[in-house]
């Protein structure tokens, strides 16, 4: 993010300084008080020659701010979240544990199998509580084996500054798998299962999840994958997809307790809808297919627009300012049909928000 400097971060002005800022306040007259001082052609080149530096250099330091990041060599990331200060964070598919990248220095805050955890898929920073959660599932039928022998799906908590253990929370269903959480305001975590049709929640010093919702719309198709993304919109509601079919579904909340389970209508077919993320008064989106879209929801109506295509195998969205970080998990590799070829580098791929 690009921080302005007002005059008061810099010296007092004296001697040359103070001609310049003299000539530029004789400028700023010029252009905006005509009767006093007419303008000439030769202030309008300056003004627009000096429109075009700007231009160019605003340009140069955006490109900056925004290069790609890279990632563990064959790390798989299936999930990234961050924190306000642009701090990324994201888990392995296949190695487990999660790494932190700031300062364009990559660490392994969370170590592969710490806490008896396994294969990392969804990631949320929570900075009010200085918690990241993590969900942590045995992928060995996938031919993933993970770091660790542990079975089942858990959401696992770790302190968001030094990686240590806070908590351990198993998904209940035999069928159970952990992909991505959301946190709410009061600090209630929300986790979606994608092999059964179930929300879990569990409260600020719980000990167990609890089925918060679940609805036979919800429930994995056959041969298909169920719940993936969640978020919380900001009418207060909780959003969720389903990536095979790729739906999209509201869960109304009202007073801490889920309601109506209500599909809604997309704008256009969605394709592996997988990560959904909060973003201004709708959400983020990303679609398997490349895709990372811009969701609007109006009733029950969801308009789509695309924002970046040609993503390779994009899995998650994370927002810093005005960029949104994507994940390119790249998971064909890995468990699909390119199983046993290069992948090539992993990389944290920056995209420009619209307002």
């Amino acid at each position: 993010m690009i921080k302005k400097n007002g005059d008061a971060g810099h010296p007092r002005a004296t001697g040359e300084l103070l001609k310049i800022r003299r000539a530029s306040a004789e400028r700023f007259r010029a252009k905006w008080m005509p009767v006093r001082v007419k303008k000439t052609r030769q202030n309008k080149n300056l003004a627009r020659a000096a429109a075009t530096i700007l231009a160019l250099g605003m340009a140069g330091i955006a490109r900056a701010e925004t290069a790609p990041v890279g990632v563990p060599d064959k790390s798989f990331p299936e999930s990234v979240t961050s924190t306000s200060d642009g701090t990324l964070y994201v888990g392995s598919f296949n190695h487990g544990g999660v790494t932190k990248i700031a300062g364009g220095k990559a660490e392994q805050l969370v170590k592969p199998g710490a806490a008896d955890s396994r294969s990392t898929l969804g990631v949320l920073a929570d900075e009010k509580s200085g918690t990241l959660c993590v969900c942590s599932n045995d992928i060995s039928a996938m031919g993933v084996a993970g770091p660790s022998d542990v079975k089942g799906a858990w959401l696992k908590t770790f302190d968001l500054k030094s990686g240590a253990p806070k908590g351990s929370f198993a998904l209940t269903d035999p069928k159970s798998f952990c992909n991505d959480i959301v946190v709410g305001a009061d600090g209630t975590a929300y986790v979606s299962d994608s092999f059964a049709p179930f929300v879990y929640s569990v409260k600020p010093g719980g000990t167990a999840l609890a089925t918060f919702a679940t609805d036979p719309q919800l429930a994995p198709a056959k041969d298909g994958v169920g719940l993936d993304g969640i978020a919380i919109g900001a009418d207060g509601n909780l959003y969720v997809t389903t990536f095979v079919p790729a739906k999209l579904f509201k869960i109304e909340m009202k007073d801490g307790k889920a309601g109506a389970v209500t599909e809604l209508k997309p704008s256009r077919p969605l394709d592996h809808a997988d990560a959904l993320r909060a973003h201004g008064g709708g959400f983020l989106l990303i679609e398997g297919n490349g895709k990372l879209d811009k969701v609007t929801v109006k009733g029950g109506d969801a308009t789509i627009d695309t924002i970046k295509d040609g993503l390779a195998e994009p899995v998650s969205v994370t927002q810093v300012g005005d960029v949104g970080w994507v994940a390119e998990g790249k998971l064909s590799y890995v468990i699909g049909d390119n199983k046993g070829k290069d992948p090539g580098p992993f990389k944290l791929t920056p995209v420009v928000l619209p307002k």
